[in-house]
């Protein structure tokens, strides 16, 4: 029995062991079936729903929005754990497949991409063996080069290194930490080039090519697993590719130095989910956006629709077709202070509660709600990523009107919010351009309608 679940693991863990067709068909399947089973029997008994296999072969996670409402907050981090020892079975056996059917082993690196990973699958079910590279078992010669062994190995490491982070920070701590941005990267950088290094030299470049490849894979499974959209994951990756290089050249220094045996790696995969697990959350700095128009009507006619606006027009800013919430109009319950403005956006509504009324003059109020900030962009269709929950709030906002000669007006729009998101000084760039772009659309239309009721 030790002998079998000994060559069992062999097959499905390790490069030495030939993958014919019929093995990798049945394995296959068997894999998936225990997967499906495992992952189904979980959703049922913690958040009491059905998952079918057709959720199952879905490489989105179809019923998370349903399994962050109805599951304890451990179950989607615990599901994904639960797919990296499947993931690198599926990554491994699709290598030695390739080489049995004649085909280059790098294929197997489509495996890590959502939908092309069922097509790579499919095909090497039905390619005949063509294979010009011999399977002997013993002494086993190297049947996979060891270069596409060592990427593999790098590159796995750093999908399981992101995963398991990202289900620490942001699903179990709720923080998006400087160890997530910044300690993940450099860990996948040093884990990627020092396994790529460790038996054989390579140079610098193709470290550093391995490590920024390792996080762009990372990335890459995180869009797959539905844990952050495609905007989101777009803007980390400057950072993330930044802090990787000198991750990668140390890692390279450390594994020809032999500084560090060979045990050390683990100690290092360990080292960024661990700082994200008990990093003390960062308090957010306020932040605030003034914008200004001048309107050629006086402030009694531009303080009307600075109160209430109808509908605007669908907006054309490549920000808001990127999925940034785009405000369509507003609408007020109630005059003066203490009345409820609400000003709607395409994600939702914004609850603002009147705490200055000043006609002619000043509209302030507090935000005490508001929608998504956006509505992210995913393979699969809307998805609700946990960036878009609290993590961007403004917290307060007013108009301020001043009368020019010529019974003209000044219109000052104002701001302020919150990013709760490491490095802070970083996403207050893009969150700035956002507030500028929602600034500039409303203020613009309020001038619109102002100067369109002064006669020419």
């Amino acid at each position: 029995m030790a002998i079998a679940v000994k060559a069992l693991l062999r097959l499905w863990f390790s490069f030495d062991v030939p993958v014919s067709r019929r093995t990798y068909l049945l394995h296959g399947t068997a894999l998936m079936v225990v997967k499906y089973l495992m992952d189904s029997t979980l959703i049922q008994a913690f958040a009491q729903i059905r998952w079918t296999p057709l959720d199952y072969l879905n490489p989105l996670w179809s019923l998370r929005a349903d399994l962050a409402n109805l599951a304890p907050s451990w179950l989607p981090p615990a599901l994904v754990l639960l797919t990296l020892p499947f993931l690198w079975i599926g990554v491994g056996m699709s290598a030695r497949r390739a080489a049995d059917a004649g085909r280059s082993p790098w294929v197997a690196l489509l495996f890590f991409v959502p939908g092309l990973n069922y097509l790579l699958m499919a095909a090497l079910a039905v390619l005949p063996p063509l294979s010009r590279v011999q399977w002997p078992v013993e002494p086993p010669p190297p049947q996979v080069d060891e270069r596409l062994k060592s990427a593999m190995l790098g590159v796995a490491a750093a999908v399981a290194i992101t995963l398991v982070s990202l289900g620490i920070g942001v699903y179990l701590r709720r923080a998006y930490s400087a160890g997530l941005f910044l300690g993940v990267p450099f860990t996948i950088g040093y884990i990627t080039a020092y396994i790529h290094n460790r038996r054989f030299p390579r140079s610098p470049g193709e470290s550093v090519v391995l490590a920024v490849a390792g996080v762009a894979v990372a990335c890459g499974a995180v869009v797959a697993f539905a844990l952050e959209g495609l905007v989101c994951i777009i803007m980390a990756l400057p950072v993330g590719v930044a802090i990787a290089i000198p991750g990668a050249l140390l890692g390279r220094a450390v594994a020809l130095r032999s500084v560090d045996p060979a045990a050390g790696v683990g100690a290092a995969l360990v080292l960024a989910p661990l700082l994200v697990a008990v990093e003390p959350h960062a308090r957010p700095m306020p932040r605030e956006v003034v914008s200004v128009v001048e309107i050629d009507a006086p402030p009694r006619v531009v303080w009307r629709h600075v109160v209430t606006f109808p509908e605007l027009a669908p907006a054309d800013d490549w920000l808001f077709r990127l999925g940034v919430a785009a405000p369509l109009a507003a609408r007020i319950d109630g005059r003066g202070v203490g009345a409820v403005r609400y000003c709607d956006f395409t994600t939702g509504s914004f609850v603002e509660p009147i705490v200055a009324w000043e006609e002619g003059r000043l509209l302030a109020f507090e935000i005490t709600e508001q929608a998504a900030p956006m509505r992210e962009l995913s393979p699969y269709g809307d998805i609700r990523a946990p960036h878009l929950d609290g993590y961007f709030r403004a917290t307060y906002g007013e108009f301020r009107l001043e009368e020019l000669p010529g019974t003209r007006t000044r219109l000052v729009g104002r701001t302020r919010y919150e990013v709760n998101l490491f490095p802070q000084i970083y996403w207050t760039l893009f969150a700035n351009r956002i507030v500028e772009a929602i600034h500039l659309r409303v203020l613009q239309h309020i001038e619109g309608l102002a100067e369109s009721q002064i006669p020419g």
